[in-house]
């Protein structure tokens, strides 16, 4: 039995979804005694390391000096976070092209004409991130804003220095604007500097991060759209090319990158640029009411809108009815209250705006094609 360490940190989405990538090739083809522990990115290399006697390594290196043991080892390797801190280790990684392609088509879908990126360049795939987004804007007939990062943000002085700074650009960007934060912890300080300026999220400005990380898109306020890596498919295919190493075959000539899956679409971005004032406004009523049982009418009650203005535009926008869209709304929160809580549905129908669970059941079913509980347990199956 081959034995492959995981040096693959644990603390984030992307890290574990890797993780179950190789577990599923392990599963189906490996056989292999896995060594796992709990790391985080910026771990140090562990002291068992420099003596390891095992057949492989799976590795996202957070640092040259984890890079260096793992090729001192001299044993079959696959990198699966830069092609250039490995060195001549076979690369596994995410098709940064295409991140930034599919976060600048997934803002022109949504009618936007003007737009701002939030960068690092501190590795390059962020810099690959970044360039492919402003490109494919480019030829799109679009220019693009950028604000960088700077340096850390570990002390408050700071924190408060970055986010004075990232306030003051927000503030100079034309509205309605869509920003791609590189990474989902660069969207989680710009949803803050938006709160912290009152600049409202998403009929002003729209923000879509880069991971899908599970616990900074869901602290984010309002929670932050994400488009996922395709964690698995990597972690997957690493293993793949490590079986094949271990096996004697020869290394691949070049890396492979594997292509992002979607955008997550949550509140920060769930919007159509809008440039009627009470087009927008109705549709944040829909966001923040319609949960409270929010109906048509008590739309008109609220926004000096005709019936018919109000039909016509949300269907012209979205492509649906104002109830439609209220539907929509509602479902959403209740797929989340299924998939991250226990609550019976009598208590998320309550939450949600329902009369009864009856009706949400039915509404559910007719919309999701299965039932509440049906989508509870396959949710909790991912």
């Amino acid at each position: 039995m081959k034995r492959v360490a995981l040096l693959i940190e644990t603390s984030r989405t992307y890290g574990r979804d890797l993780l179950r990538g190789v577990k599923r090739y392990n599963d189906e083809r490996g056989g292999w005694s896995l060594f796992v522990e709990v790391r985080d990115l910026e771990s140090k290399p562990p002291p068992w390391l420099s003596s390891w006697d095992g057949d492989g390594i799976l590795v996202r290196s957070g640092s040259q000096a984890i890079a260096t043991a793992v090729r001192r080892l001299g044993v079959p390797a696959v990198e699966l976070r830069s092609t250039k801190i490995g060195g001549n280790i076979p690369f596994v990684g995410v098709n940064n092209e295409e991140v930034g392609r599919l976060v600048a088509e997934y803002f022109l879908e949504r009618g936007f004409h003007h737009f701002g990126v939030y960068e690092l360049d501190s590795e390059q795939f962020f810099v690959d991130r970044r360039d492919s987004f402003v490109r494919h804007l480019r030829k799109a007939g679009y220019e693009c804003s950028a604000f960088q990062q700077a340096g850390h943000t570990e002390k408050p002085s700071q924190w408060e220095q970055q986010q004075k700074r990232l306030i003051d650009w927000l503030q100079s960007l034309p509205r309605p604007v869509a920003v791609m934060a590189c990474t989902d912890q660069l969207g989680c300080w710009l949803l803050d500097a938006c709160r912290r300026a009152k600049i409202p999220v998403p009929e002003q400005i729209a923000v879509v991060g880069v991971e899908n990380d599970e616990t900074l898109t869901a602290m984010s306020a309002p929670p932050l759209s994400s488009l996922s890596l395709a964690g698995r498919k990597i972690g997957y295919e690493a293993a793949r090319i490590l079986d094949h190493l271990m096996n004697g075959k020869k290394p691949p000539q070049q890396s492979m990158l594997i292509d992002p899956e979607m955008v997550e679409t949550r509140l920060s971005s769930d919007i159509f640029a809008i440039e009627d004032p009470l087009l927008s406004q109705c549709l944040r009523l829909i966001r923040e009411q319609a949960c409270q049982g929010l109906k048509v009418a008590d739309i008109l009650q609220q926004v000096p809108i005709s019936r018919s203005s109000l039909e016509r535009g949300i269907r012209k926008l979205l492509g649906r009815s104002p109830n439609a869209e209220i539907n929509r709304v509602r479902i959403r929160k209740i797929r989340e209250l299924l998939s991250q809580t226990d609550l019976s549905l009598e208590e998320i129908a309550h939450r949600t705006g329902f009369a009864t669970s009856q009706y949400l059941s039915e509404l559910f079913r007719k919309l999701e094609n299965r039932t509440p509980g049906e989508y509870r347990k396959s949710s909790r199956q991912r």
